[in-house]
C-alpha cells in the first residue's frame, strides 16, 4: 500500500512538468497522511490540465456519506477497472498526484523501520491516481477526493514491502490523463529505478512535519 508520502519540490515547476499551469500555492510537506488535501494534476472541464487540491481517500459519487473515503486511500491496479468504487473514475477521472518520495515500513528485529523511497535521480514524480466528485443528497456538502493506484512490488520494493504505488513520469502524463487503457500495465512492467534509506521513527506520527523526517538514519539501498 501507500499510506504516507512527501512533496516538497516547487509546486508550480513540478505541475508544469506534468503539463499543468498552477495558480495554487502548495506548501512543502514531508509527512502527508490520508484524509489530508494533496496536490494533483487533472484535466479540467475545458480539457486543459490543472493543479487541484484533492482530499486523500476516495469517496465514490454514490456514497451516502464521505466517511467511506477513510478506507479508500489506495486502489489496486489489478481490480481498478472493475471494482464499483473505482471503475467510473478509472475511465473518466484520472489524476497525477505529485510527490518526491514515499514511506514504507520494513520489519526489522522486534519492530518496523520506516524507509523513504525516491527516484534514483532524486527528481519529482507522480503517483497514478483517480479522483471523484461527491455531493451529498441531503445537504449542500461536497467533496473532491482521490486515491493512489498500487501494484505488486517490483524487485527493489520487495525488499521493503509487498505492494508499491504506480509511479508516472512526465512523459506519460498526457496518455494517462487522456484515458489510455493500456498504459497502466506498461508502466507497471517498466517502473523507474528507486533508491531508499531508513529514517527516524518520528515519521510514524503524522503530526510530525519537517524536512528532517527524510534525513538518512542508516545506509542507503539502491
Amino acid at each position: 500500500m501507500c499510506g504516507r508520502f512527501a512533496f516538497y519540490s516547487p509546486s508550480e515547476a513540478t505541475a508544469a512538468l506534468f503539463g499543468a499551469t498552477s495558480s495554487t500555492e502548495v506548501i512543502p510537506r514531508y509527512n502527508i497522511a490520508p484524509t489530508q488535501f494533496i496536490a494533483a494534476v487533472r484535466t479540467d472541464a475545458q480539457g486543459a490540465s490543472e493543479l487541484a487540491m484533492l482530499r486523500w481517500g476516495l469517496v465514490p459519487f454514490w456514497a451516502k456519506d464521505p466517511s467511506i473515503g477513510n478506507r479508500m486511500i489506495n486502489a489496486r491496479a489489478e481490480t481498478v477497472a472493475e471494482k464499483p468504487s473505482f471503475r467510473s473514475a478509472y475511465k473518466k477521472r484520472r489524476c497525477l498526484i505529485l510527490a518526491d518520495g514515499f514511506y514504507e515500513w520494513r520489519k526489522e528485529g522486534d519492530g518496523k523501520t520506516p524507509y523513504f523511497i525516491s527516484l534514483a535521480d532524486g527528481s519529482p514524480f507522480a503517483f497514478a491516481g483517480l479522483w471523484e466528485d461527491w455531493n451529498s443528497k441531503e445537504s449542500d456538502e461536497s467533496l473532491q477526493s482521490t486515491a493512489i493506484i498500487t501494484t505488486a512490488a517490483n524487485d527493489f520494493m520487495a525488499q521493503l514491502h509487498q505492494r508499491m504505488p504506480v509511479v508516472m513520469l512526465p512523459e506519460q502524463a498526457e496518455r494517462w490523463l487522456g484515458g489510455d487503457m493500456e498504459l497502466l500495465s506498461k508502466v507497471i512492467d517498466n517502473s523507474p529505478a528507486f533508491r531508499a534509506w531508513p529514517v527516524d521513527r518520528k515519521v510514524n506520527n503524522a503530526r510530525n512535519e519537517d524536512a528532517t523526517l527524510i534525513d538518512p538514519a542508516g545506509e542507503m539501498i539502491s
